[in-house]
């Protein structure tokens, strides 16, 4: 089977829906999966896509910090999602977590 011949602004548009299916999910679907399980596990979590989502938009010359990006990740402001969707994290999560996002992120930037 032959990959199929995509041109550079089909390639974008279809790269833009598979996010925003992506954010779909995260944010309607599985409300339920915590930022720091998927930050240990998969060295990502919802807060990461609103900083790549800040950061693209500061390439762009569009000014945008960290809490109007989650703002607009989120569809809501941090305290909204943490009040509605985050549950305590015992030790054992927190302790992980600080290793995860040692090795993934490393600093928390801006």
């Amino acid at each position: 089977m032959t990959k199929p011949v995509i041109d550079a602004q089909t390639q974008i548009e279809l790269e833009a829906a598979a996010f925003r299916r992506l954010r779909q999910h995260l944010m309607q679907d599985r409300t339920d999966v915590q930022n720091i399980d998927m930050m240990n596990l998969t060295g990502f979590c919802r807060n990461c896509l609103s900083r790549w989502y800040q950061e693209a938009a500061n390439d762009k010359g569009i000014e945008m910090d960290k809490a109007q990006a989650r703002e607009i990740f989120y569809g809501m402001t941090m305290d909204e999602w943490k009040a509605n969707y985050q549950t305590d994290a015992g030790a054992d999560k927190q302790e992980a977590f600080k290793k995860s996002f040692a090795e993934n992120v490393g600093t928390d930037k801006g």
